[in-house]
Order: structure tokens, then C-alpha cells, then sequence
């Protein structure tokens, strides 16, 4: 897979194309700042653009805007986990949004479900993307809590006096509310919020 990894950082660019090149799965060139990475876009055919938000020239977002449409996936690394940057990359089509200090197997992971096809954002930047306000009902922050505490989906609906369908649906909603993986990570998140 061709990648091109646009990032006005030497030590920082250097570190991940190292990174991504211990792989062995990937070809990636390198662009200093926004300005040089639109021109090597323009200029040869790449699958993935890996890029910071804030550098010289062209933002990563003001990249993503020119590339929205076309084949090429782009994931934005960057320290700013500011929810304006987030809205903006979504809307300009970015695939992946990670921070920098994320474990480097989430990068790679991350690389691998965006060219399968999905989007890639961590859990709490998403969050960030709509603010900071609680998108749990009631009835999904119970069922939540529950399965914070490792019950079963049997259990929380006998707690709870349910079916077991409905308890799945007030989890399954929870996860997807809050980007989560799964309903723990989606109980840890919540926690976190002071959401439960």
C-alpha cells in the first residue's frame, strides 16, 4: 500500500514512517508540509494520506477538502483534540482521526479498518465532535452501568425487567452513541463523563 505521511515535524515524521516501514506492508513517501503533500498527491497515485492538522502551507483538514471524492483515505494524527478540528475533519471527509499519543498497534490497526472501509475515530474525540453533553437515555445509562459491573445481557434484563432483546438494543445504542468498541469500553467512557 502506498501511504503518504504529511507531518512539518522531522522527528515526529521520521518516528512513524519508521514505524509504518517495520511493517513491511507499506510504501511511504514523506511531505514536510501541506504545500509539498498537495503537489506529491497531485503527482503519483497514493491509497492513504496520513497527515498532522497544523502545518505550513495547507492544513491536513484543508488537504482532506481537496481530496473528498476521490479514492484516496485520510486518516489526520494530531495532538489537538479540539472539537472544531474534529467537526470540520468529518465533514471534509477524513476516514481516521487518532491522536499522537495513542499506542503505535492503534495506528496500524487504524490503517487497516480505513481501507476496509470503516471510519476510524477515537472513542473521545468523537465525543468531543457533538460536545460534552450526555447522549445516554435513562433507561440506556441503567443497562450501561449494569454491564459496567459485568453483568450479563440475562442479568441486566432480569434487573431491569426486560426483555433481553431490549436490553441489547439500550447497549447496542449506548456503544454507538458513545463510539465505543464494546459496552465496556462504552461504561468506561461514560464513567469518565461523569455519565453514569
Amino acid at each position: 500500500m502506498k501511504i503518504l505521511l504529511a507531518e512539518d515535524q522531522a522527528m515526529v515524521r521520521g518516528a512513524l514512517c519508521a514505524l509504518l516501514s517495520l511493517s513491511g506492508e507499506y510504501e511511504i513517501d514523506q511531505a514536510e508540509d501541506g504545500s509539498q503533500a498537495k503537489a506529491m498527491l497531485e503527482a503519483s497515485d497514493y491509497q492513504l494520506l496520513l497527515t498532522d492538522i497544523e502545518m505550513p502551507g495547507l492544513t491536513g483538514i484543508e488537504l482532506a477538502e481537496q481530496l473528498k471524492g476521490s479514492n484516496i483515505k485520510v486518516i489526520v494524527l494530531t495532538t489537538f483534540g479540539r472539537a472544531g478540528y474534529i467537526k470540520r475533519a468529518l465533514e471534509a471527509g477524513v476516514s481516521g482521526f487518532l491522536l499522537k499519543d495513542a499506542p503505535s498497534d492503534e495506528l496500524i490497526k487504524a490503517i487497516n479498518q480505513v481501507m476496509a472501509g470503516r471510519k476510524v475515530i477515537d472513542p473521545e474525540l468523537a465525543l468531543l465532535a457533538v460536545g460534552e453533553q450526555d447522549p445516554l437515555s435513562d433507561k440506556e445509562r441503567r443497562a450501561l452501568r449494569l454491564a459496567g459491573e459485568g453483568k450479563t445481557t440475562a442479568e441486566i434484563a432480569a434487573t431491569l425487567f426486560i426483555a433481553e432483546g431490549t436490553a441489547r438494543n439500550y447497549l447496542s445504542e449506548a456503544i454507538s452513541k458513545l463510539s465505543a468498541v464494546n459496552r465496556i469500553d462504552a461504561a468506561r467512557i461514560a464513567r469518565q463523563k461523569g455519565w453514569l
